[in-house]
C-alpha cells in the first residue's frame, strides 16, 4: 500500500508536529537571566583577576619564605650557634663520625638549652633537602620583624635623637648582617627592609651580625615610600646616600632625628624613594673609586653621626 511501503525511504511518517501551543516557550532557556555581572576581579579575562592573581602569588611566595630555615654542615652550625643564632633544634645523623666541630656543636646546643636529636642518614637527607649536610642540621625559626612604627616610639623612649637606617635594593643578606651590626654598633634604634625584592633575616644574615640581629629590631614595610612620610611626619629627616648628592657628609648635621636610606651598590635608591627624600647625600672619596659597598657607606655614615652626637 501506498505510504506504507516498508522499503528504507517508503515509509510514511505519522507523527509530524505541527503548531504547538506555547512554542515561545522554546527559547526560555536562551531568555533566562544570566544573573547578576560577577566582580571585575572574578571575571578570568579581566585585569583585575590576573592582578589579584598575581598578589595571592607574592603572598604565598612570601608565606614560603617565613617558614622554617635548616643550616646545615659542621662550620655553619657551629658559626650560628656561636653567634646564638635562635633556634629549635639540633639534629644529628645517627652513626656520624665524630670530631671537633660536631662535638663543639652538641656542646653549645646543650649550653643553651636547644634540644639534640639524632636522626637516620637518610631521614636526614630527606629533612635539609641536602645531602652534603655532614650530619649536621641546625633549625632555625622565621625572624620576627618589628613594625616601623614601634622604630619610633623605641627611639623616643630613649629621650635621645632617633638613627634608623633603611634599605633600598640591597639583595644580598651579607651586607642586611653587616649593616644590622654597624647599627647596633654605633647606638641606631633599628632597620627598616622592604617586604619584596629584598635580602631577609636569614641565618647568613644572622651570622654576619654576629648576633646583633638577637638585640636590635629590624622592621619590614610593604611601602618604603609611604614608610618614609611616616618618620618625616614623626620629625625625621630622611637622608638618601648617593655619589650625586647635593650635600655631603662633611657638612651635613646628623644630630636630630634621622633615617638613612641605603642602596645597592649598583642599582642605587630607587626613584620614589629617591624623590621622597629630604637630602641626598654624599660621601667624600677620592675621585677614581666610584662607589661603596652598601654596608661600608651606611658605617661611615654612621660613625659620623655618632661622633657628632657624642661631642655635642
Amino acid at each position: 500500500m501506498a505510504g506504507n511501503d516498508q522499503r528504507r525511504g517508503g515509509l510514511r511518517k505519522t507523527n509530524k508536529k505541527g503548531m504547538v501551543k506555547g512554542s515561545g516557550g522554546q527559547a526560555r532557556r536562551a531568555l533566562k537571566g544570566k544573573g547578576p555581572t560577577p566582580k571585575a576581579e572574578d571575571r578570568e579575562y579581566h585585569a583585575k583577576y590576573r592582578a589579584k592573581k598575581a598578589a595571592e602569588r607574592r603572598a604565598q611566595g612570601r608565606h614560603e619564605k617565613e617558614t622554617d630555615e635548616f643550616v646545615v654542615g659542621r662550620n655553619p652550625v657551629v658559626e650560628c650557634l656561636k653567634a646564638k643564632v635562635p633556634a629549635t633544634a639540633l639534629y644529628v645523623g645517627q652513626g656520624t663520625g665524630a670530631d671537633d666541630r660536631l662535638t663543639e656543636a652538641v656542646t653549645l646546643a646543650n649550653h643553651r638549652g636547644i634540644p639534640v636529636i639524632e636522626k637516620p642518614k637518610f631521614e636526614l637527607d630527606r629533612m635539609t633537602g641536602n645531602a652534603m649536610h655532614q650530619g649536621l642540621g641546625l633549625l632555625i625559626p622565621p625572624f620576627k620583624y618589628a613594625e616601623a612604627e614601634d622604630l619610633v616610639e623605641a627611639a623616643r623612649a630613649t629621650g635621645q635623637p632617633g638613627l634608623i637606617v633603611v634599605l633600598d635594593n640591597i639583595t644580598d643578606p651579607r651586607n642586611l648582617g653587616a649593616v644590622i651590626r654597624s647599627v647596633a654598633a654605633f647606638g641606631g634604634n633599628g632597620v627598616v627592609i622592604p617586604e619584596r625584592r629584598s635580602a631577609s633575616v636569614t641565618a647568613v644574615a644572622w651570622r654576619t651580625s654576629a648576633g646583633t640581629a638577637a638585640r636590635l629590631p629590624v622592621a619590614r614595610a610593604t611601602n618604603l615610600v609611604r614608610t618614609l612620610k611616616m618618620f618625616q611626619q614623626n620629625g625625621y629627616q630622611v637622608v638618601g646616600l648617593d655619589a650625586g648628592g647635593d650635600h655631603t657628609l662633611d657638612t651635613y648635621d646628623g644630630t636630630e632625628n634621622v633615617v638613612i636610606v641605603v642602596g645597592s651598590e649598583g642599582k642605587g635608591i630607587s626613584r620614589l624613594v629617591g624623590e621622597t627624600c629630604d637630602t641626598i647625600m654624599s660621601v667624600p672619596m677620592v675621585e677614581w673609586v666610584e662607589s661603596l659597598n652598601a654596608s661600608v657607606a651606611a658605617g661611615v655614615v654612621l660613625s659620623e653621626f655618632a661622633r657628632q652626637r657624642r661631642v655635642k
